[in-house]
């Protein structure tokens, strides 16, 4: 404990109360920086989530990562909403949604029946979903238990399998240590985390920067990273974690990036190896946020993937006959898609 303590001293002599991150930014001013005309708020099981909803055609959710927020998925967002309606949300616990009080809130069934109200809430009855790391663990686990409602899923560096912790994240969740970060999160280790998931560093701008910081001064957004980064340490040592992928019988494509630190290559092949039906990439010189660092080339594979059936038929609209899963026969159907249209 005089360790950690002498820790905090030293930090704060160098960096300061502000850089430390022990202060709080008022709501108004980050939904004031965060928020724009595409931005939505819609209450699921009591919380106020935020979320966005651009462009047209059939619907496709995106989950973003531990730590992150909405914004992570930008750039896909720009390159996909001229053929989809790209729907995602700053998860609960995080970004402008916030804390959680469920006292299982960090769990994938908690996630899986939270997820399954923001849908219902916005009338999908199918949509395509993709996920990255943390969002990627909550997106195979609704496939899981809600096949008949997706049509494909595309997993982006997702948890699902027992590996070691990321250092920035196995420290902050580090027993004695987990106790103070909820308090004292400094600009400076936020930065060196974030860095350690890009490896394409022109990526991390000092603008996203920023943005991670800022989300961590929401009131309660602190206290809520440490519980999940708690639950990604037991899952690390989870001999059973990945024993429910076996039951995903959604068509899934898996992205990884060659370089990725925080989720290796390792899990994907496990991923690979255990669901029914699955295809992968794997991006050169690319870390954990593919989806940020390789935008168009992801974002174009995603689209071939999603709509693969689809192209070979020629002149045949998109949003009109689209291969998704029945979860009680197990089997391929084709469905109208009229219902989807925003």
């Amino acid at each position: 404990m005089l360790r950690i303590l002498s820790f905090i001293l030293i930090c704060f002599g160098l960096y300061g109360c502000t850089a430390m991150g022990t202060s709080t930014l008022p709501y108004s001013v980050l939904e004031k920086k965060y928020t724009n005309s595409a931005s939505r708020y819609v209450d699921v099981n009591g919380l106020t989530i935020h979320y966005r909803d651009e462009g047209s055609g059939p619907p496709l959710v995106l989950l973003h990562g531990v730590g992150s927020s909405l914004h992570t998925w930008d750039a896909w967002v720009q390159q996909l909403k001229g053929k989809y309606r790209v729907i995602r949300m700053d998860l609960p616990g995080f970004g402008l949604t916030g804390p959680d009080t469920a006292p299982n809130q960090e769990t994938a069934e908690y996630m899986v029946g939270m997820l399954d109200g923001f849908v219902r809430k916005l009338g999908l009855n199918r949509f395509f979903l993709a996920g990255n790391s943390l969002g990627g663990y909550y997106a195979w686990n609704y496939a899981a238990v809600h096949p008949e409602k997706l049509y494909k899923m595309v997993l982006v560096s997702a948890s699902g399998y027992p590996q070691d912790m990321p250092f920035w994240l196995g420290f902050a969740s580090f027993p004695g240590i987990h106790w103070i970060t909820p308090y004292v999160m400094p600009r400076f280790m936020l930065n060196w985390t974030a860095e350690s998931a890009y490896a394409h560093e022109e990526v991390l701008t000092d603008e996203v920067k920023e943005r991670y910081f800022d989300m961590s001064q929401r009131r309660g957004n602190r206290q809520s990273y440490i519980t999940h980064f708690r639950q990604l340490r037991e899952m690390s040592s989870n001999d059973g974690l990945g024993e429910k992928v076996k039951d995903v019988l959604v068509p899934t494509l898996l992205m990884w990036g060659e370089e990725d630190e925080w989720i290796p290559l390792d899990v994907m092949r496990m991923f690979h190896r255990d669901l029914a039906y699955s295809e992968y990439l794997v991006y050169e010189g690319v870390g954990h946020l593919p989806m940020e660092e390789v935008p168009v080339q992801s974002s174009r594979d995603a689209d071939n993937f999603f709509m693969s059936e689809l192209q070979q038929v020629r002149h045949h609209p998109q949003e009109t006959n689209i291969k998704f899963y029945d979860g009680k026969q197990g089997v391929s159907q084709v469905s109208q898609n009229q219902d989807e249209q925003p």
